[in-house]
């Protein structure tokens, strides 16, 4: 294994075109201590128990990140320091198989998990979602010495960051990132990838390639390997400091023991797609929460009401509260639908058949419709039913319409609809690409 340095970030603000190449510190310190292979921060973490203890550091972590969310995002303040205590809580290991020491919750925690986080800081909530989605990969095709190592990584805190997409290509799933062998059974890996949410913050970064037979796989690579390069270039107008940029793959050598056959995922009844599209929806279904309360909040001691009204405060606005009541409805069925969701996703884990999955699958597509669109509307509505004082930028409440904006741009829900459709009509099972 190459050795791990995540310098302590001593700045107060990280601005877009930082780069980090090979084992250089992420802010050009130099080596902190003298000790390369030490990893300050992340050293140990707290090993969580159970769903119920989960759900409790969730909702502590959540109001205590809620707290600086907007000078984070308004500054582009990356979240380090959140990160770490993220790290050292234990809730990214909490999806471990009990085997091999973690909590192994239920997909229906782990929702509410990101759910949480998501309604305090849409951007932090993004950045772990492909760390679960990989640490599943291993769950599933890792083999047992694979698993043994990698989760024992995520035991100890470290964070899986995320290579997959590319830009330039036909399509989403036209992936040109190579795994060259090597005569000792290695591989050199070359690519260069982007909206590469994490890997900037993260000990190893899952690149998605294909060997010379074109099927994919997943290797695990150090962030500091020789060869990597990681760009802070990401500048969308929401999610502001994920810090979804550039990562370049410069012939990495990397072992055998370090790649996972992906494409072996796809050949059989699989949840990949419907795990990662959960989480998904659990961070809209977050946002659309944070922007409601952060509504309903202003309007009690903010706005004021219309002279038509004919009342004290706006928060007796009938015209208000009307609207309000329509938009709490929304909040809940998302909440609901991602809810059924990841019961399904649960049910189809512990007897997994073609029906299940496909049952799974479009349990998701329907939450993430919604969720997607809740979370647009809602954090859309917040001005309307706020009044002009809150369109102030200094107020920064554009910024859950921008993140809502940003993240549901992910996938298209109206391929959604039509998997949905074709299920409900025809009894078409939904396809095995991994985005459903």
């Amino acid at each position: 294994m190459a050795a791990q340095t995540t310098p302590e970030d001593v700045s107060a603000r990280t601005t877009p075109g930082h780069v980090s190449r090979g084992a250089a510190p992420l802010d050009g310190q130099g080596d902190l201590d003298g000790q390369g292979d030490k990893t300050p921060g992340h050293t140990s973490a707290d090993v969580i128990a159970d769903d119920a203890e989960a759900l409790a550091v969730a909702a502590a972590l959540a109001t205590e990140f809620r707290t600086g969310a907007s000078t984070r995002d308004s500054e582009r303040r990356l979240p380090r320091a959140e990160l770490e205590r993220l790290s050292a809580s234990g809730l990214l290991a909490v999806t471990v198989p009990a085997e091999y020491g973690g909590a192994d919750v239920r997909q229906e925690t782990l929702a509410e998990i990101f759910r949480l986080l998501a309604s305090a800081d849409a951007s932090l909530a993004q950045i772990p979602q492909n760390h679960f989605v990989y640490v599943n990969v291993i769950r599933r095709q890792g083999t047992a010495e694979q698993r043994a190592f990698f989760f024992g990584e995520v035991l100890a805190g470290r964070r899986f960051g995320n290579a997959q997409s590319e830009a330039g290509t036909r399509h989403v799933q036209d992936i040109r990132t190579r795994l060259d062998p090597r005569p000792d059974g290695s591989y050199l890996l070359t690519g260069v990838k982007h909206y590469s949410t994490g890997a900037l913050f993260a000990d190893w970064i899952p690149v998605l390639a294909r060997t010379e037979d074109d099927n994919l796989h997943v290797a695990y690579v150090p962030r500091d390997a020789e060869g990597v390069t990681v760009v802070d270039d990401w500048d969308g107008m929401g999610q502001r400091t994920t810090a979804s940029g550039t990562v370049r793959l410069d012939a990495v050598p990397v072992p055998a023991d370090r790649v996972v056959p992906h494409h072996l995922t796809f050949r059989g009844p699989q949840l990949h797609g419907a795990v990662a599209q959960l989480l998904h929806a659990a961070i809209d279904a977050g946002i659309a929460a944070g922007a409601f309360a952060e509504a309903a909040e202003f309007v009690r001691t903010k706005s004021r009401p219309w002279f038509e009204s004919g009342v004290d405060s706006a928060a007796e606005d009938p015209l208000l509260i009307q609207r309000f009541g329509e938009l709490a409805l929304q909040v809940r069925a998302s909440e609901a639908l991602l809810g059924a969701a990841a019961r399904a996703v649960d049910a189809a884990r512990d007897d997994l058949t073609e029906d299940s999955a496909a049952e799974a699958s479009i349990a998701v597509a329907a939450a993430k419709v919604h969720t997607s669109a809740t979370a647009v509307e809602v954090a859309g509505a917040l001005f309307e039913l706020a009044g002009t004082r809150s369109a102030l930028d200094s107020l920064n409440l554009h910024r859950h319409w921008r993140d809502a904006r940003t993240h549901t741009l992910h996938d298209p829900a109206r391929w959604k609809i039509q998997h949905i459709g074709r299920h409900a009509l025809n009894g078409t099972k939904p396809p095995r690409h991994g985005l459903l």
